[in-house]
């Protein structure tokens, strides 16, 4: 399957920039998956398509300020880090820019811009290894907490697209984010507030949270030709007992599961390739499954998400539960209407 058949012409300035004041008052298309039909309301109508006995469910991982800059030892070179993933003892797979400048040994350091550079950095990281496509493995040493001190340091990871930091970090969190460890937010969730739950589950919906820490694979653009070339990031996911108890009865019950974004999808389909022989148990583990036109899903009935760009596995995976065609045709009639489009965009809900 050639990348160039998810291909379509998007106006920059639709690409959101800024998130909107308030949550709820993005907008709404919503796509039939078995007659294709399309709908257009505000995110606030979303209730009226769930169902009492639907299971809802939501990624509850947190972002940290996973971005950090700093300045190669020796030679002052300005590197950037982006934290991906933690491998224990204080060293993290990250992905570095200019991944060329930071060869096994070399050391960047990051204070605050204020402080007197001839003072010892208060974080250091030691390249310890090499991967591909500018991935590296560093130590962290620091003193105090790590977390404490990517508070202070770190921005959180916006898509590069996104020009200005928000000035309320949590604009950029789901209200239900526990879990710290993603480098960047399951942004189909942003559009809820904890008001509008409650009046989904006072409806007979149940609410069910499992985590996937969203790593390198939402950055990794598809760069081949051939759409079966691509190969996902392995990402952590988490399901506890309450969620796998839930599932299990939606599954039991023939209900209705609707995941809020592609993280949760990916994430249960991980569980029906996992369990699909007998009961869904509580897990951990990492997931790199790719989803992509002629995928059967197993677990996923119906799906929450935001409007992806060209070429991305997001528009894939959107258009293995309804149809390309189907799937284009929607955004066409998205960007006709000038619908917002990726992380601080409007919603489109597929049932």
């Amino acid at each position: 399957m050639d990348v160039s058949m998810f291909d379509f012409e998007l106006p920059e300035q639709l690409i959101a920039q800024t998130p909107l004041t308030d949550r709820t008052s993005s907008r709404l298309l919503t796509l039939d998956k078995r007659t294709g039909k399309i709908g257009h309301h505000s995110f606030s109508e979303l209730i009226r398509y769930l169902e009492p006995g639907d299971t809802l469910v939501l990624n509850d991982t947190k972002v940290i300020p996973a971005r950090l800059f700093g300045m190669k030892r020796g030679t002052g070179a300005k590197i950037e880090l982006l934290l991906l993933k933690p491998l224990g003892d204080d060293r993290w797979e990250v992905l570095a820019r200019p991944g060329k400048r930071l060869r096994p040994g070399a050391v960047v350091d990051f204070r605050a811009a204020e402080t007197d550079v001839a003072a010892p950095a208060p974080l250091t990281a030691v390249v310890e290894a090499e991967g591909p496509e500018g991935v590296r493995t560093v130590r962290f040493s620091y003193e105090g907490f790590f977390y404490e001190w990517l508070d202070k340091l770190g921005q959180m990871p916006l898509p590069p697209y996104i020009k200005e930091q928000p000035e309320d970090r949590n604009r950029y969190q789901t209200v239900y984010a526990k879990h710290r460890g993603s480098a960047a937010a399951p942004t189909a969730g942003l559009h809820f507030t904890p008001d509008y739950l409650r009046q989904i589950e006072s409806k007979g919906v149940r609410l069910v949270y499992i985590t996937l820490h969203v790593g390198l694979g939402t950055f990794r653009p598809v760069s081949v030709e051939r759409v079966e070339d691509h190969r996902m990031h392995a990402e952590y996911y988490r399901v506890g007992p309450e969620a796998a108890a839930a599932l299990n009865d939606a599954r039991a019950r023939d209900g209705r599961i609707v995941a809020v974004g592609t993280t949760s999808a990916r994430t249960l389909e991980t569980l029906a390739a996992r369990f699909a022989d007998g009961t869904i148990e509580p897990c951990e583990g990492w997931s790199d499954l790719f989803i992509y036109p002629g995928y059967s899903f197993r677990l996923v009935d119906a799906l929450l998400t935001n409007f992806h760009l060209p070429r991305s596995t997001l528009i894939m995976l959107v258009s293995a539960l309804a149809g390309r065609e189907a799937v284009l045709n929607a955004y066409r009639e998205a960007i006709e209407r000038r619908y917002r489009f990726f992380s601080f965009g409007d919603a489109m809900f597929i049932y």
